[in-house]
Formats: structure tokens, C-alpha cells, sequence
């Protein structure tokens, strides 16, 4: 995809799996015409560390928030330092946040996670910020509770937006790595949100992925290579990164029968009004 600008909307750069080569990867990534990476993070500490990466870093955007599975119950004072560090002014996002009943299955747990997710969409409500959602059903099914918990959570959020007349309420946010069903989708781009894709699209067993993907609409689609982890493919058992999120763009246009180029120009396009940080250098 020579000459084209992508964008890559969740990448863990922080992790320590790239603490041995990020200056590399981040070439890397500049050389494959990825203009945009948002980092997201899973817990304060990578939320502090993140906006320390980013920092004076072209091209490199923070989120901050506390992950699903990380450990312990979220309470005020963890929210409180989340606005801190959006103060910073490094912040277009609030996440990874979400729910996860992969990893938990005891209902007190669950219910710990949709009450920490409702806070950190208030926290979100009150910067002004979207937010980068995580959903992963029990036993990775494409439907279930955790999706019908989430899409009852984030409408009652969207419907207080859209009350109260907040900027974001036409781009509230993200479905990370989506892995549900055309109906989930629907509903949430209904709802405002954008669906993100991932790596797993390109793998040969992914025919229910492509399915629903195939069916939405590109302005509503974003390409998410969630490194280290979800490498596509070409690539499968290696370590993650930024660059590779052009064999999405590329299964994607293969999907839905579009040049190239259009999904890459597309996808960056919608990365640009719901986080709002402009065009690409």
C-alpha cells in the first residue's frame, strides 16, 4: 500500500515486549505510512507511562483508563487520578475499559467491572472525551451477556449525552477488536460508536468476522492492531506491531471490494473525528 496514510487506533506501544527495539518499530511503522497511533492504556500505572511515551511524540496519542481484568475494584481516587492525568492535555481517549467475562465469570466480579465501567464513562462524560471499549464474551462466543450488558450500559450513557447536548454524543467512541455479531454491531454504531478491526479478520477461520464486517458500513470502521498481541497472518506467532495494520486494511477492502487506498483513506478519516487530533503530518 505504497503512498497511503493508515492509522492504527490501538497499539499497547508501552509494553515491554517492545522495550528492546520501540524507536525501531515506531520507524517501522512510519515506513509502512502509519501516521497515528493511539496508545492505550490498562491500568494507572501504564495510563502514567503511556503519557510519558507520548510526550513530545509525533504521531503518538495517549488513552488512560483501567482495563476490565486489571486487579482490584476501581474506586474514587483511581478516578481522580485518571482527570489528572487527562489535565495533562496529552489525552484523546479514555480506555481500555470495558467488560471482560472471558476472564470472569463469578457474577460479583462482573458486576465490579459494569460498575467501574460506568464510572469511567462519567469520567469521559465530564472531560469530553470518547472512549476505547473492551468486550470479550465467555468461551469468546460471538453473543452473550457480556454484550447485552455492555450495549445496555453504553446506550443509557449515550442517551444521558445526547440529554444533556455534550459534543461527543454523535462519536462516544469504540468497540476494540469486535468479535460479535452484526446485531452488536448495528445497534452500537446506532448508538454512535465505531467498530474496530483487527488482526484475527485475516486468520482462515475467521469466516464469522468477515461475515459482519462485510456488512457494515466503512465510515463506521476502524483498523486496530491491539500489538503485541492479534498479529494478522502473514505474521501469526510473532510479536505484534503498528506496521503490520496494513494487511487489515488490505483484507478489509478485499471484503467489501474496495481499492485500497479507500480504506486506508477512510479509516484514518474516522480516526480523525472521533479522536479529534486533526490530519496526518
Amino acid at each position: 500500500m505504497a503512498g497511503v496514510q493508515l492509522t492504527d487506533t490501538h497499539c499497547h506501544l508501552d509494553s515491554a515486549r517492545f522495550d528492546p527495539d520501540r524507536e525501531a518499530v515506531i520507524a517501522r511503522a512510519r515506513e509502512a505510512g502509519v501516521r497515528r497511533i493511539l496508545v492505550p492504556a490498562l491500568d494507572l500505572e501504564s495510563s502514567q507511562r503511556i503519557l510519558t511515551l507520548v510526550e513530545g511524540a509525533r504521531g503518538l496519542f495517549a488513552a488512560v483508563g483501567i482495563h476490565p481484568t486489571s486487579p482490584g475494584e476501581v474506586a474514587a481516587s483511581h478516578i481522580e487520578t485518571l482527570r489528572t492525568l487527562v489535565a495533562s492535555g496529552s489525552v484523546v481517549a479514555i480506555g481500555e475499559i470495558g467488560l471482560d467475562y472471558y476472564w470472569v465469570h463469578e457474577p460479583s466480579l462482573q458486576s465490579q467491572q459494569q460498575a467501574a465501567l460506568r464510572m469511567q464513562l462519567d469520567l469521559a462524560a465530564a472531560c469530553g472525551l470518547p472512549v476505547v471499549l473492551h468486550m470479550r464474551e465467555k468461551d469468546d462466543a460471538d453473543h452473550g451477556a457480556c454484550a447485552e450488558d455492555m450495549l445496555r450500559i453504553v446506550e443509557s450513557w449515550v442517551r444521558a449525552l445526547r440529554a444533556d447536548g455534550a459534543a461527543i454524543a454523535d462519536r462516544p467512541g469504540v468497540l476494540h477488536s469486535f468479535s460479535g455479531t452484526l446485531e452488536t454491531a448495528m445497534a452500537a454504531i446506532e448508538l454512535g460508536f465505531y467498530i474496530g478491526v483487527t488482526g484475527p479478520i485475516t486468520f482462515p477461520t475467521a469466516a464469522h468476522r468477515r461475515a459482519v464486517i462485510s456488512r457494515l458500513p466503512i465510515e463506521r470502521l476502524l483498523i486496530e492492531t491491539d500489538s503485541p498481541y492479534l498479529a494478522p497472518q502473514a505474521h501469526r506467532g510473532r510479536r505484534n506491531e503498528p506496521a503490520f495494520v496494513a494487511h487489515i486494511a488490505d483484507r478489509i477492502a478485499q471484503i467489501q471490494a474496495r481499492p485500497q487506498a479507500q480504506v486506508a483513506e477512510v479509516t484514518s478519516r474516522n480516526a480523525a473525528r472521533l479522536f479529534a487530533w486533526g490530519e496526518p503530518d
